[in-house]
């Protein structure tokens, strides 16, 4: 008896081992070349020989948003990586912004502008010099200040006057943009006032947008689920919970609405692992920027435990060996959709241009590489 007891505990153990290395190479034993750590030190360099970007369509030269995004995705693949030497490009990069450069500092007055404070603050929180720290925390806090610029209207001081900042448009692009800064000054200063008032900004833009299936429209006179903009709010809702403290009263409630979307993008990732330019229309194109935001979401999310690893763990490899295939020799991420405003037909989704090496989906595969490596 006691034989048998001793034997059907080893079997037990065994078996227990065997399901917890199972988990772990959800994320390990990746094919030659499509490593976290391959992918990420292209990219990186992809980026690094790559000139300051510059917003079309008539606006003033400035660092945009997708410029942003993926500097600051470079910025977290080194530091997990340690490679210090290329630490030092990504901050030399930033040498010319205060001095001949400094006009390309975007002014701070909408939420694709104020985002640019996520990249000095992710500098000071690797080197600890003080004037990035300045200058991403001016970022953070003008975004809730009283509302000032040529944008401001009534609207705007209307949000000011409940709590958020006045640059609410109820774009679900912004969730990313918003909490990211806050998310970063939060990490940066340790002030719970960052992160609260980001969480609170995201609450408003789910219960404003995100629908009984878990997706959100891109915009509340835009009927459509685009792919990218979904991505926004997902990486959004991700790096919040990273840091959003347990206590926080918008935890539970932004927590809900990450995972009742982690369930219904289940639903509509394709065979090989991509997702589409419409989530939904079986008839759209796979497109790479959303599939890299949605696999970031799901990493973070099973290697934090808030998401079960049988169920998600596979869906995520999957998105990311499928992303891998879509890099050209050059290091280039291809079937970008390009910028996008909200639109009001199917059509105007359907036909938006497929961009090769554009940082809008340079990014999410640099932030996906960073948490593939996360601990």
């Amino acid at each position: 008896m006691i034989k048998l007891f001793n034997k059907i505990l080893i079997t037990g153990v065994i078996l227990l081992n065997t399901e917890i290395t199972f988990t772990q190479n959800y994320f390990s034993d990746w094919p030659s070349g499509r490593s976290p750590e391959e992918i990420g030190l292209r990219l990186t360099k992809n980026f690094i020989g790559s000139p300051h970007g510059v917003y079309g369509y008539g606006a003033v030269p400035h660092i945009p948003y997708f410029e942003v995004c993926t500097w600051y995705g470079a910025l977290t693949f080194v530091k997990e990586t340690k490679n210090d030497a290329l630490r030092d490009k990504l901050i030399d990069r930033f040498d010319p912004l205060w001095s001949k450069d400094s006009a390309l500092l975007p002014y701070p007055d909408h939420v694709d502008y104020n985002v640019f404070g996520a990249v000095p603050l992710e500098i000071y929180l690797q080197n600890k010099d003080k004037k990035y720290f300045d200058l991403g925390k001016m970022y953070a806090d003008t975004q809730w200040a009283a509302p000032f610029g040529p944008r401001v209207d009534e609207r705007a001081r209307e949000f000011h006057n409940k709590g958020y900042t006045f640059q609410t448009r109820l774009w679900i692009d912004d969730m990313y943009m918003i909490t990211l800064v806050q998310a970063q000054a939060y990490r940066a200063t340790k002030l719970k006032e960052y992160i609260n008032r980001a969480a609170r900004e995201m609450v408003l833009y789910l219960d404003s947008l995100q629908k009984p299936n878990g997706l959100f429209y891109h915009a509340p006179s835009s009927p459509f689920f685009w792919g990218r903009g979904n991505g926004w709010m997902a990486a959004g809702m991700t790096e919040l919970l990273r840091v959003l403290p347990k206590t926080n009263p918008n935890y539970k409630r932004i927590m809900a609405g990450y995972k009742t979307m982690m369930e219904s993008l289940l639903q509509y990732q394709a065979e090989d692992g991509m997702w589409r330019q419409l989530i939904n229309d079986p008839e759209s194109w796979k497109e790479t920027s959303s599939t890299g935001m949605f696999a970031f979401a799901m990493i973070t999310g099973v290697k934090e435990g808030w998401l079960n690893n049988k169920t998600y763990g596979p869906a995520a490899r999957k998105a990311w060996l499928a992303l891998t295939e879509y890099i050209d020799d050059n290091s280039n991420v291809t079937e970008i959709c390009e910028g996008t405003g909200a639109g009001n037909n199917r059509l105007y989704y359907l036909d938006r241009k497929r961009m090769t090496g554009d940082f809008h989906g340079q990014a999410p595969v640099l932030w996906c590489a960073t948490a593939l490596l996360r601990k």
